[in-house]
């Protein structure tokens, strides 16, 4: 019917049914005023916006001044970083990329680092491999009272595919791991020396220190004694707050090595530790492990809900699968042991990142369960996650 006929069956009290945002778009270089936010949210009708919800900096996914919260935001060609870093996707609500005609090439010529993580191709398994192909992860483990961290990531490590898996540590922490482990092989280093001898045994592909393994000096030697055999290595946890004090010592020893990959796995806390100055100066995300991982030399994971994968050398990934329930007790050291187990195989540092941390949040997404625990993880490796490399 006309205008007319429809005001009238609405009782006189036309108002909007939905509100397109395109008051400020990704580019924004200046505060949003508060008031366009309140009245776009007081008339409490969806709200669709345009590239970007108003207010949020499409190039670090951050707030200037206040923002729209959107229901849906319909972007052009690519995502933008605010698009996949909190609390910009959070804002965004739900995110069409729309065509527009561009055609894939311009990609190429923008030269473009920054990528969204994807499902990995992981490693093959030929019909003729056997356990040596798929390499030899080792963990090492914590304090007798403190063995649970170290074995969630060794059982990763095994459940992604390594071929053989061991726990190195003191004989009485082996003693606990014996009650618990079946498949896992056990190392007793008592001593320095008597890790030094394992880590000689030439076997070993990927190694990986640092779950409740307890911030002592001891610890610290152990993971400048790993960075020295040129073995990809995986530095979690207390390996990380060990270095607190000295980052740069830790840093010295990854760079002298910069053929063997290492990956460093920081949450929040344990970047500040590291790099109290990017902390404080840097606010994007992607600038902060982007230049952490210039200056350590090693492939970081800023974990988080949007953990961000960053190389030495300038390359961006970042993860945008992880459901909330990963946060729990344990979840990180079976991130830490998922990438040790990728890298036992032979996957490249920056791949073993990034397919680990894909895997790791798509193991969540397959439990039923509201809440989980860190163990859950580990059973729903290897089913389907993450597409094989068709057989030679």
């Amino acid at each position: 019917g006309t205008f007319a006929e429809f005001e009238k069956l609405s009782g006189g009290k036309l108002g909007p049914q939905l509100i397109v945002d395109a008051l400020f778009g990704a580019g924004l270089n200046r505060d949003m005023p508060g008031q366009y936010v309140d009245a776009i949210h007081g008339a409490g009708v969806p709200v669709a916006a345009i590239d970007v919800p108003s207010g949020l900096d499409g190039l670090t996914g951050q707030v200037r001044g206040a923002c729209v919260t959107a229901d849906l935001t319909v972007t052009f060609f690519r995502k933008k970083p605010a698009h996949v870093l909190q609390p910009g996707r959070r804002l965004c609500g739900e995110i069409v990329v729309a065509d527009i005609g561009m055609p894939d090439a311009v990609t190429d010529m923008m030269q473009i680092r920054i990528h969204e993580n994807a499902e990995p191709v992981l490693p093959a398994l030929a019909v003729d491999t056997h356990k040596f192909h798929r390499g030899h992860a080792l963990v090492w483990s914590g304090p007798e009272l403190n063995t649970g961290a170290a074995r969630l990531a060794a059982l990763a490590a095994a459940r992604v595919g390594a071929g053989l898996t061991s726990i190195a540590g003191t004989r009485t922490a082996l003693l606990v791991h014996a009650l618990h482990v079946t498949s896992i092989m056990l190392k007793v280093a008592d001593t320095q020396d008597d890790l030094d001898l394992h880590l000689r045994d030439g076997r070993f592909t990927a190694l990986c220190i640092g779950p409740a393994a307890g911030v002592n000096e001891d610890l610290r030697r152990r993971v400048l004694l790993m960075l020295t055999t040129g073995i990809p290595t995986v530095l979690d946890a207390d390996a990380l707050r060990a270095f607190a004090q000295e980052p740069e010592t830790l840093f010295m020893a990854i760079r002298a090595r910069p053929e063997r990959d290492c990956i460093i796995t920081p949450h929040d806390g344990e970047f500040i530790g590291l790099f109290s100055d990017l902390s404080a100066t840097a606010t994007d995300k992607l600038e902060r492990a982007r230049l952490a991982s210039a200056r350590s030399g090693a492939i970081v994971v800023l974990k988080g809900s949007d953990t961000v994968i960053a190389t030495p050398d300038g390359a961006l990934c970042v993860n945008t699968n992880a459901p909330a329930k990963l946060a729990t007790a344990g979840s990180g050291d079976v991130l830490a042991g998922i990438i040790t187990g990728l890298l036992a195989q032979g996957m490249d540092g920056f791949a073993a990142a990034c397919a680990g941390v894909w895997l790791h949040a798509d193991a969540a997404n397959r439990i039923a369960r509201r809440t989980i625990m860190a163990e859950d993880l580990i059973e729903l490796l290897g089913m389907d996650g993450g597409a094989s490399k068709p057989q030679p």
